[in-house]
């Protein structure tokens, strides 16, 4: 008996030493799309291809972000540029909080071709700056897909340890020229969480913008949101700030394998509560392709 107690320690010890640890950032909100503070490791179910793994920590995501912030300034747009002016300084305001992680946030107009207004900065005055030249393009259409591409390849230069896009678009037409598959490749590669803001009814029936706004958003940890009146916008910014400001970061352990997992899932052990999550940059990069 003691021999076999000691065997059983043995090889408990042996699998514990094979162990790794991965990381993933991870919104938890309730029914009411609040973020929820206070939990531990008992509070989060994470899966590799559907096998549970041991929640090690749970802690607050402090890691500095960089955000790209796509606008659509294209002609369906016109609209809603007057709400531009109060919902991006809002969200700029919430990501640029003195006293917390230096953030850095980009802006990036869509229309006619994606054009940076002003690049990575945790200069409050100058991203508000860059608001203040978002104008509608007469006669324009947006280029989103092109965007995400480009800002994904951006992402992946700058070897960006936490990247996030969030991008706000209206239903008028996509002109990008791109498979699904051009966008969601570099998306996956970069790491980035995408959240999308889409605003009025839906009208935009292009096939692969459609499959990149509900694969991009699900299977990034991001949120895809309809909103059917500009007005809107502010609070649904300030939601997304919210949730970004109070992510954790749950470390769990799995196996050393030589196949890393094909998916990577999280849940709130809580029924109510929704939990989303991006995998760490650097544990990503050990994906199966």
């Amino acid at each position: 008996m003691i021999l076999a107690a000691t065997l059983a320690v043995a090889a408990s010890a042996g699998l514990a030493a094979q162990a790794i640890q991965r990381a993933l950032y991870v919104s938890v909100l309730d029914r009411a799309g609040v973020p929820v503070a206070g939990l531990g490791p008992a509070d989060f179910i994470v899966r590799e291809d559907r096998v549970a793994r041991e929640v090690l920590r749970v802690g607050p995501a402090d890691e500095p972000m960089q955000i790209a912030l796509l606008v659509d300034n294209s002609q369906a747009a016109e609209g809603y540029i007057r709400d531009y002016r109060e919902a991006l300084p809002a969200f700029v305001a919430a990501m640029t909080e003195p006293g917390g992680p230096r953030h850095e946030v980009s802006l990036v107009a869509l229309a006619e071709r994606p054009t940076i207004l002003s690049r990575y900065t945790s200069d409050r005055a100058e991203l508000l700056k860059a608001v203040e030249r978002v104008f509608s393009l007469s006669g324009s259409a947006t280029y989103l897909l092109d965007g995400i591409i480009e800002t994904s390849q951006g992402l992946i230069k700058r070897a960006a340890p936490r990247p996030v896009i969030v991008a706000i678009t209206s239903e008028g037409p996509e002109l990008s020229d791109r498979h699904f598959e051009q966008v969601l490749t570099p998306l996956e590669t970069s790491g980035a969480a995408l959240h999308v803001v889409s605003i009025g009814r839906p009208a935009n029936l292009d096939h692969d913008r459609g499959v990149v706004l509900d694969r991009g958003t699900k299977g990034s940890g991001g949120r895809y949101d309809t909103i059917l009146l500009g007005t809107a916008l502010t609070a649904r910014m300030k939601e997304i700030a919210r949730e970004l400001n109070s992510q954790y970061l749950v470390t769990y352990a799995r196996p050393k394998t030589l196949i890393p997992p094909e998916r990577i899932t999280v849940a709130a052990a809580t029924p109510g509560l929704t939990a989303r999550g991006t995998a760490v940059r650097g544990d990503r990069e050990e994906r199966r392709p």
